[in-house]
Formats: C-alpha cells, sequence, structure tokens
C-alpha cells in the first residue's frame, strides 16, 4: 500500500465515481441491474466496511445526513422506504459527471477535495453541485470516501 493518496489516486477515484453514477441510469430500466451496480460502486468507492462513512447527499431533506451504507444506495437509486423522499439521483439518467477540483489537501492520513462537480443530463442540460469527498486509503491502497457532503450553489 502507498504511504500517501496521490493527485492521481484522487482524479481516478473521481472518475470511477463519475462513470458508476452514468452507468447507474443506464440501467434505470431495471431496477435490480441498477441497485446491483450502485452497491457494487458504494463498496468499491466508499468505506463503509473499514469506518462510519458520513454522507450528506444534495437533495435530501428529511433525512439529509446519512450514516449508513442503505442511506447511500438509496440515494442513489431510491426505493428504500426508511427514506422516502429518495428517488434515485443516478436514475436521473446522467450522460455525463465531470469534476472541477477547487482544492485538493492530501497528508499522511488521506486526503480532501472540494469544489464543483457538474452532471450533464441526456437532454443536455447540465446541474451544478457544491462537494467536499474525503478520501482515505483503503487496505488495498485505493483512496475510499469517508466523508461526502454536496449541496445546491446558494442562489445569487
Amino acid at each position: 500500500m502507498p504511504d500517501r493518496i496521490t493527485e492521481k489516486d484522487i482524479h481516478d477515484a473521481q472518475a470511477a465515481w463519475a462513470d458508476a453514477v452514468v452507468t447507474v441510469g443506464r440501467f434505470r430500466a431495471d431496477r435490480a441491474a441498477c441497485v446491483r451496480t450502485a452497491s457494487d460502486a458504494l463498496d468499491r468507492l466508499y468505506a463503509f466496511d473499514e469506518t462510519e462513512v458520513l454522507f450528506k447527499p444534495t437533495r435530501a431533506v428529511e433525512r439529509p445526513f446519512r450514516h449508513c451504507r442503505a442511506g447511500a444506495l438509496s440515494y442513489f437509486v431510491g426505493g428504500d422506504p426508511e427514506f422516502p423522499e429518495d428517488t434515485g439521483f443516478a436514475l436521473q439518467p446522467w450522460r455525463e459527471v465531470r469534476f472541477e477540483n477547487a482544492r485538493l489537501r492530501i497528508d499522511e492520513h488521506g486526503a480532501v477535495a472540494m469544489g464543483h462537480y457538474h452532471f450533464t443530463g441526456v437532454d443536455d442540460q447540465v446541474l451544478t453541485v457544491e462537494y467536499t469527498l474525503g478520501y482515505r486509503p483503503s487496505g488495498d491502497g485505493s483512496p475510499r470516501i469517508f466523508l461526502h457532503h454536496s449541496s445546491l450553489p446558494y442562489p445569487a
């Protein structure tokens, strides 16, 4: 395992996250495939099996803070009665997700990235969201998300 997460590791993790969100939406007609794809992405990209994950999704009002894997899965694919407001953010579907890091902070414990991600729908409409993602090295050396906070920009 590398001593530290690198900037390239963060860019790779962000690309994998973006790809996962787009892929889940491609399967929207097949509920089982959506859940399976999103579950695999959570296992691969988040640190739920290693530590508590602090997850604050963009469009959640009733239960805006999620501390469990089920809450994160529900946000991406919906359908969990414990989180009735979730309609499945990844089911939009999105054609592309592009990260624009405003700042990366990397140290011996992990990394934090903040900035905007831009979600382009199949209708070419773009939704810009602000994020802060905290990463820690996993047992296999890849960065895993332990902090996910995203929100819509404050209207001017």
